[in-house]
């Protein structure tokens, strides 16, 4: 009876102790954004890449990854659709990944978004998701033709939308992904015959295997700090 006894009771705050134990919530991260985001959950997509470079770190039960991308999307096509496809959903974290289409669209379809209005809308996101205290990561465009002598047409535009978003997030403290300058300093270097394309991306605009796997570890690189 004793030695019963004397189990039971150093097994019994083992048992609590095991109950008791806080559950650790996982980070709910949704990256927001056009096509390249759209296609980013589909396999070889960059969301998928990021997922498999948590599981890497043996950080499955800290992260969770939610793509939310719309085709065509331009940044005030995010503002209008943010409550459904974003605050709804009440994520920790979002990654922002916007800014091609307010650029390319001018050129093929006529559309787009002025540098003023661009920056308007974009900081109306950054204003939404921070009354609810939801931390906000900014990514720069990272490219609409992959040359490396600045003759791709539309440059100096996506160089612009660049900056503005930079300067967002100084101006609100927020942490930036900054894709424009990753992709050019990764063609210069291995770009020598200046390809248009089929370097990091297979038309120019939307990502290729590499592409997606560059996006995803420079994307890593600044939430797994969070």
């Amino acid at each position: 009876m004793r030695i019963s006894v004397i189990v039971l009771f150093f097994c019994v705050p083992i048992i609590i102790g095991t109950a008791c134990m806080p559950v650790t919530k996982k980070k709910r991260v949704i990256i927001f954004g056009d096509s390249i985001t759209e296609a980013a959950v589909k396999p070889g997509g960059y969301i998928v890449k990021l997922d498999s470079l948590i599981t890497l770190q043996g950080k499955t039960d800290q992260y969770e990854l939610i793509g939310s991308g719309v085709s065509s999307n331009k940044v005030y096509d995010l503002y209008l659709r943010m409550e459904e496809d974003v605050l709804a959903k009440d994520p920790d974290m979002v990654v922002i990944y916007i800014g091609v289409n307010d650029v390319w669209h001018k050129r093929i379809l006529g559309t787009g978004t002025d540098p003023d209005k661009f920056e308007k809308f974009y900081q109306a996101i950054i204003n939404k998701l921070n009354a609810k205290n939801i931390r906000v990561i900014l990514c720069t465009p990272a490219t609409i033709g992959e040359k490396t002598d600045l003759s791709n047409p539309l440059d100096g535009d996506l160089n612009e939308y660049s900056k503005i978003i930079r300067n967002l997030a100084q101006k609100n403290s927020l942490s930036v992904v900054d894709l424009r300058k990753a992709f050019l300093d990764h063609n210069l270097k291995n770009n020598p015959d200046n390809k248009p394309k089929d370097i990091l991306t297979y038309d120019g605009v939307h990502l290729n295997v590499k592409g997606n796997q560059l996006v995803a570890a420079e994307i890593w690189k600044v939430i797994q700090v969070f």
